[in-house]
Formats: structure tokens, sequence, C-alpha cells
């Protein structure tokens, strides 16, 4: 049985109102394996994003205690955090987040501008990942050229362009037509059989079948694990 790559103990979130609290995540305990492919599911305001987010060190506020391969992501700075962030994320959004005045290509770059990556093999990463999502005749085209499915292609070829451990998806299929929310999940399943560990949120359970487990959220407490 694989080590869990994330771990988290007692983990909460909430927002005071002079002497009222807000619980939006409640006592949270949850591991995750390395190389699982771990669906989170609830209503909506269950804290489903916001648990995503959490993992992802983009949220922050919460208490508890939280580690990423052993690293105590509770007891690091900004900084520390945002290096283990580039080293072991990749983030998929529902709304695809690609920047309009840049060209594929020119997208797909950008994680790499942020490492100390040559440039000749930055071209040679987005020339591997342009053939490997079959997107090299899109590479010159900006956003606003693609279909909504062609620009989560790239959103998730982005994601997964520095070769993170974990890929977070947040309603990766949302705004997807099912044809093109089929073929993103087989992607994922695709990457996610090369040893990369997902985790999404989605309200869809055809596409939380796709991976291995489901964990459940309402109110901020983990029903189903």
């Amino acid at each position: 049985m694989a080590d869990p790559i994330i771990s988290l103990r007692n983990v909460e979130k909430y927002f005071e109102h002079g002497v009222t609290k807000t619980w939006i995540l409640r006592q949270l305990n949850l591991d995750i394996k390395d190389g699982e492919f771990v669906s989170i599911m609830g209503p909506s305001g269950a804290g489903k994003s916001t648990l995503l987010h959490t993992l992802g060190m983009h949220d922050t506020g919460w208490k508890g205690e939280y580690f990423l391969e052993g690293h105590p992501i509770h007891k690091l700075g900004k900084n520390d955090r945002m290096a283990l962030y580039k080293q072991y994320f990749g983030f998929v959004f529902q709304s695809y987040h690609l920047l309009d005045s840049l060209t594929v290509y020119e997208n797909l770059e950008v994680p790499l501008s942020y490492r100390n990556i040559s440039k000749a093999e930055r071209q040679s990463m987005v020339a591997d990942v342009l053939d490997r999502f079959h997107i090299v005749g899109k590479k010159d085209l900006f956003p606003n050229q693609l279909s909504g499915g062609q620009q989560q292609l790239v959103a998730v070829a982005r994601a997964v362009i520095s070769r993170p451990k974990v890929i977070l998806a947040d309603e990766p299929t949302g705004n997807l037509h099912s044809s093109q929310g089929e073929e993103i999940m087989q992607l994922f399943k695709r990457l996610n059989d090369e040893g990369v560990t997902i985790v999404q949120v989605t309200h869809n359970e055809r596409n939380a079948a796709v991976g291995h487990r489901v964990i459940e959220l309402q109110d901020g407490w983990i029903t189903r694990s």
C-alpha cells in the first residue's frame, strides 16, 4: 500500500462575525495516497473548493496540521509553501484561466518561465506536451480561437508541463459538453495510470466513478471517505 502523499489532521476553517463563527471546514482528517485518483463531492457550500484550495496552498487562515510527503505545511512560511507548490502541484480550473493575450504555445511556457529552466529545455518541454496532447496544430492560436474543450485541454497540458506529482482540479468539466468532458476525464485517467495523483472536485457522479475513491463533504464535515 502506497504511503500518503497528503495527510490532514483536524483541519478547520471558519470566519468570525463578532462572537459567532461560520464554519467552512470542520475537523477534517484525511489521507490521500501517492497515485490515488480521488473525487470530492457534496452540495454547494459544503466546503469542496475550500478543501481543494487548502490542499493547493491557495487558501490560508485554516487551523490544524497538513503534511505533504512529510513536509509540515502548517509550520512553513509563504515562500517555503510556494516552493513546494511549484514542486508538487498542477491546478486545473473550471474556467480555464488561460491568458487571452498569449498563444497556446506561450500559455504552456508560462509555468516554466518561473523556474530555473533554460530556453532550449523550455522549448523541448513545450514541444513534448503539444505532441502528447495532440495540439501541435493549435500552438499559434489564441484562447478565443479555441472551443471550450480545446481550451480545457490546453489548461490540463499547462498543469502537467512541469511534471507535478499532484493535479488538483476544480470542476474541470463544468463548462464543457458531455463529449468534451469525457475526453478530459479519460485524459486524467491516463495521467493517473502514469502515476500522477489526482484530486478533483465534481458534482458529476460519472466523473467521480472514473477515480478510485469518493470523499463526500456536508457542511464542512467529511461524511464519507
